[in-house]
């Protein structure tokens, strides 16, 4: 199997169109369609069906497309990264991050990054959903982590991470840190503290409503940094995502009723030139097998 088979099926799995997906690659259609049918012939089966105007994935190439994607993107970051290792040049990174990332999920791919550009110089910005998607616009910032941006803008690519349900994050002294898991009911009666910097606030504060509890609507956070420190001085109650904690005496406790799930993406700008380290934190974000940073799965209700 070579790159240049697996470059040529992210293209056509993309395009759904072996001509653009040709133009796109800077090849002739009929070296594609060779590459791509060796391809087929080493993995044992058709990985497209074959249409004139529009072909589409077969239940082989669907399966094997995130498989194939994870494997080339992988393949060009160490590429680039190899390369920037050698030139040794000063490398900036401008990274916008949501209020609610927790930065810790980060370090594994940032300390590779380091390695690969020993002049890098980090310039991160926090912001909410808003705040982000304006410097992705305007160029202030390269890349961005962050949940659901709310923005609908044709040039703004999209790759999600991972995704992580919500917690309820109280101080381990708290009556409730003993449990497992609680119910709506449980948290009726708490000083929940609002996360009204968060992307998907509105849609939390709303499921909450519809059960009859109510956020405290005194209280100003603005980070989810903020928040864990109130809930270290055991002043109230907050939920989280499963992400959020990182240690601290404060406990995560699993809620039944909250179906709400967050998905944490990696923003760009198409066809917006990046910075080598940029180029760089992208490939390893998308190649990062994020499933091993999840926390482990709390046991169900009533375990």
């Amino acid at each position: 199997m070579e790159m240049q088979q697996i470059r040529y099926f992210i293209a056509v799995a993309k395009q759904l169109n072996f001509t653009q997906a040709a133009n796109d690659c800077n090849v002739t259609q009929p070296a594609l369609s060779r590459a791509i049918k060796n391809l087929e012939d080493e993995l044992g089966g058709e990985l497209f069906r074959r249409e004139r105007a529009l072909s589409h994935l077969t239940d082989l190439g669907r399966l094997m497309l995130p498989l194939l994607t994870q494997c080339y993107d992988s393949a060009v970051a160490a590429k680039t990264l190899a390369s920037s290792y050698k030139k040794g040049t000063t490398a900036p990174l401008r990274l916008a991050l949501s209020h609610t990332v927790n930065l810790a999920l980060l370090v594994p791919v940032l300390t590779e990054l380091a390695k690969a550009f020993p002049g890098i110089e980090l310039q991160f910005f926090r912001g909410n959903g808003a705040n982000i998607a304006e410097r992705l616009k305007n160029g202030d910032s390269e890349l961005a982590v962050a949940g659901p941006l709310g923005e609908a803008w044709e040039r703004l690519d999209t790759w999600r991470l991972f995704e992580e349900g919500y917690e309820l994050v109280v101080h381990k002294s708290h009556p409730l840190a003993m449990r497992n898991r609680v119910g709506l009911a449980d948290i009726g009666g708490l000083r929940l503290i609002s996360r009204s910097y968060c992307e998907q606030a509105d849609d939390l504060g709303s499921l909450l409503s519809a059960a009859g509890i109510e956020q405290n609507a005194g209280d100003h956070i603005l980070s989810d940094q903020d928040m864990l420190s109130v809930l270290e001085a055991n002043v109230g109650a907050a939920i989280m995502p499963e992400t959020a904690r990182n240690g601290g005496n404060v406990r995560g406790i699993g809620i039944d009723g909250i179906a709400l799930r967050r998905p944490v993406s990696l923003y760009a700008v198409a066809g917006r030139a990046r910075s080598a380290a940029a180029t760089g934190l992208m490939n390893l974000l998308r190649a990062a097998d994020w499933s091993t940073l999840m926390p482990i799965a709390r046991p169900a209700a009533n375990a």
